[in-house]
């Protein structure tokens, strides 16, 4: 077993997956104190890397494409302070940083652990029920639905619409982006059949945010809900099929006689009772949109 203790952290490697909690320094960011104790099993590493600096140094582990929920989320934009695969490491411990840094990249060698991206997450993402509340809003999750309520900095445009439930089945992507220089940041949700996107400012599924402290903790929603939701890289048929009324289900074709020749298909499978008429309601409508 190796081990490291610093005042940023403590990571602790057994041979199948390393131990990473965050310290109690000031210099710890507010999202690694609220993610906690992260379990890396080491078949997500695709490497490691230890730089000595004047001042300190900086253990860095890199994971590989797709493994985590946290980082496909966040897509890279998650600052210093606040990356859990990060640790600095006082000019006293170099030592133990380059034998830890050994122990793992030896383990990854003997077992032969590819570097490759993965088509599914290996690890869980942020624990559910959480909440977060920064900028113009509070996004809370609990596993199944994504619920946005709105506070009195929020454009009234937006509140109007009040507070949003949102399915996870209903949600197609998430996207964080944190506040950078004179830009906004914001939490947005692509929900299936929404209107098209508008600015965070006026978007009903999105929180904008402004660059204050508790940003960063609209990444931990961010990251719970992606791990819900199918992985960008898995293979085609293992995705769950299109809702009937879903522009995915619609035919190639978008001519009139293509929509006619999918009514009358609809319609009898309507007739053979294969279709609800709730089914066929909503697929017909959908259909009667783009005619």
């Amino acid at each position: 077993m190796a081990e490291i203790i610093q005042r940023d952290g403590t990571w602790v490697f057994d041979g199948d997956a390393l131990r990473l909690t965050p310290g109690r320094d000031k210099s710890v960011g507010l999202l690694r104190r609220e993610l906690g104790e992260l379990v890396v099993p080491l078949v997500a590493l695709a490497g490691i890397s230890f730089e000595q600096g004047k001042k300190n140094g900086r253990l860095r582990l890199r994971l590989r494409d797709g493994a985590d929920p946290l980082l496909q989320a966040t897509a890279g934009r998650l600052t210093e302070p606040h990356d859990p695969y990060q640790l600095l490491v006082d000019p006293d411990r170099y030592g133990v940083a380059e034998y830890f840094t050994d122990e793992v990249r030896n383990a990854l060698l003997l077992d032969q652990v590819p570097a490759d991206p993965v088509d599914r997450y290996l690890l869980p993402g942020p624990a559910v029920p959480l909440s977060a509340s920064a900028g113009d809003g509070t996004a809370s999750f609990d596993g199944e639905q994504v619920r946005l309520e709105w506070n009195w900095k929020t454009e009234d445009a937006k509140a109007s619409a009040g507070t949003r439930l949102v399915p996870v089945d209903a949600i197609e992507a998430v996207e964080w982006q944190p506040a950078a220089g004179l830009e906004n940041g914001h939490l947005r949700f692509t929900v299936r059949n929404a209107p098209v996107k508008a600015p965070p400012k006026y978007d009903p599924h999105a929180v904008e945010l402004w660059g204050f402290k508790r940003d960063p903790l609209m990444a931990l929603v961010a990251a719970a809900v992606q791990a819900r939701l199918p992985h960008p890289a898995a293979p085609v048929d293992a995705l769950p099929a299109a809702p009937a009324d879903s522009p995915a289900a619609l035919p190639a074709e978008d001519d009139h006689d293509a929509l006619l020749r999918r009514l009358r298909e609809l319609g009898e499978l309507h007739r053979e009772g294969v279709l609800t008429d709730e089914e066929f309601t909503l697929a017909k409508q959908a259909i009667l949109k783009r005619m």
